[in-house]
């Protein structure tokens, strides 16, 4: 009975709890069993509050929130992972830094809060870089995540232990950050599902960066109308984030079950005109991908904004977050830093007032290209990692396409170009490599137009199928070799 509640869609998960047909206790009983068969090969959630899980699942049998079940996002009772970096109250949360090993809080993230208010059920803490720096998870704390696809990959980062807890069925859901991709290359490299919001759809809460769009909160899921469910659980106006703005009229998930027979003008580029370095492989899956949508009816054109030196320009907005987050960590703790960490924050403090003003003018420049293609197609396509998931022992791939990489955010830029555009963007499976590994789509929409992205992701999902090959069991296997 557990195996078959673990394979239950969230959507599927909730509606069997609105009609009773499976209690809040079962399903946190169902993820418990599932974590303890496959956590040891993978590694995703090294922290479990099931305990807490279990009170809270007796709560709302109880009629606790009952108030809030007709809600967009309400979740009944179903279990979710979240990630390290984000606050639970009473559970250890690290953010993967071995100066915060023995941390626990005491009040929990809003957007914890939400998602309990509206019948989520926290289960357990997803494995993150520590403070969420790079693109494969891994930490001083807990060690290493593995790809389930095959555990000698990596699963990406930050959101990786995520990722993870979906594509194995440990968790139905998985609340994450993005800010140079975090959502969505961990997507990609699990085939699992994952939005960056536009800024302010989702609260940030008590972070320092308040007034910064970089950084997002969001949702994963194994499929498109799950993400939509999870999304409307989220979104929301929030007195402690200034960004934040009132959720949508119409919920998201609504309007994904609505996509019907729209058909989206599609822009893509596969390498923005060959400035950005993307696996021969990587490109012909995506290439032959997003001809999908031209065999669904829509139109379909290649776009290529000009890059520039928005590479550039990202290093040194990137940099002073570090500086508003770790300055003071870097002057006390620094032998507990690991060096990526003092890179970007060193970075920050010697960024002179003129760079500043430089990097928010090409940042605006890109975002006026941008605008303009907006002007003219619904979405815009491309890869969603340059590259399949790579050895799980690196930190970043040592190079892409043959070219190699001047730093570990050196194979981001496909995802932090959309960043940087203050657009939402789905990342989604398209197929796999020869071998075996997962490559995805990264389909974005004018700022503020989650909706858009959604529903053209969805469209795309319902041509592949893919969808419906999750959840998996953890195979073992070998790095492949790097592609010339």
């Amino acid at each position: 009975m557990s195996d078959d509640l673990i394979r239950l869609t969230a959507t599927e998960a909730v509606a069997r709890l609105r009609r009773r047909e499976v209690s809040p206790l079962e399903l946190v009983e169902a993820a418990a069993a599932r974590i303890a068969a496959v956590e040891p090969a993978v590694n995703a959630l090294p922290t479990l509050c099931l305990d807490r899980a279990r009170d809270h699942a007796r709560r709302i049998m109880a009629g606790e929130g009952a108030e809030k079940a007709g809600q967009p996002g309400w979740l009944g009772g179903l279990p979710v992972s979240i990630k390290d970096l984000t606050d639970v109250a009473g559970v250890r949360t690290t953010y993967g830094s071995p100066i915060f090993k023995d941390h626990v809080p005491t009040t929990s993230h809003p957007v914890v809060q939400r998602i309990e208010a509206l019948g989520g059920i926290v289960i357990g803490k997803s494995n993150t870089p520590e403070f969420g720096a790079g693109g494969s998870t891994f930490n001083e704390v807990f060690g290493r995540t593995r790809n389930p696809w095959n555990t000698s990959l990596t699963c990406g980062g930050s959101t990786g232990g995520g990722a993870v807890s979906l594509a194995t069925g440990e968790a139905w859901l998985a609340q994450g950050t993005d800010h140079a991709g975090s959502l969505r290359r961990p997507g990609t490299y699990c085939s699992v599902v994952g939005i960056r919001p536009s800024p302010g759809r989702v609260t940030r809460g008590s972070v320092n960066n308040l007034f910064s769009p970089l950084s997002v909160q969001g949702p994963m899921a194994r499929n498109i109308l799950d993400l939509a469910l999870f999304l409307d659980t989220m979104a929301s106006w929030d007195p402690t984030d200034p960004l934040t703005y009132d959720a949508p009229a119409v919920p998201y998930a609504e309007a994904v079950r609505a996509t019907g027979a729209w058909r989206p003008r599609v822009a893509f580029t596969l390498d923005y005109g060959g400035a950005l370095a993307v696996d021969r492989e990587t490109r012909a899956i995506c290439e032959a991908a997003i001809g999908r949508f031209a065999e669904l009816g829509c139109v379909v054109e290649e776009a290529s904004p000009e890059l520039g030196e928005l590479a550039e320009a990202l290093l040194v907005l990137r940099s002073q977050h570090f500086v508003v987050d770790r300055e003071i960590q870097l002057r006390d703790r620094r032998d507990l830093l690991k060096p990526d960490i003092v890179w970007n924050t060193e970075r920050g403090l010697a960024a002179t007032p003129s760079q500043l003003a430089w990097a928010d003018r090409e940042r605006a420049r890109f975002y006026r290209e941008m605008a303009r293609i907006f002007g003219r197609f619904d979405v815009f396509v491309t890869p969603s990692a340059p590259t399949p998931a790579f050895d799980v022992m690196l930190r970043a791939p040592e190079s892409i396409a043959g070219r190699k990489l001047d730093n570990y955010m050196g194979g981001s830029m496909l995802n932090a170009t959309m960043t940087l555009a203050g657009s939402p963007a789905v990342a989604v499976p398209c197929g796999f490599d020869q071998h075996g590994r997962p490559v995805g789509l990264q389909v974005a929409a004018p700022p503020r137009r989650e909706e858009v992205a959604l529903r053209a992701a969805a469209l795309f999902e319902q041509a592949s199928g893919l969808d419906r090959l999750l959840p998996i069991d953890p195979r073992p296997g070998v790095v492949p070799p790097p592609e010339a």
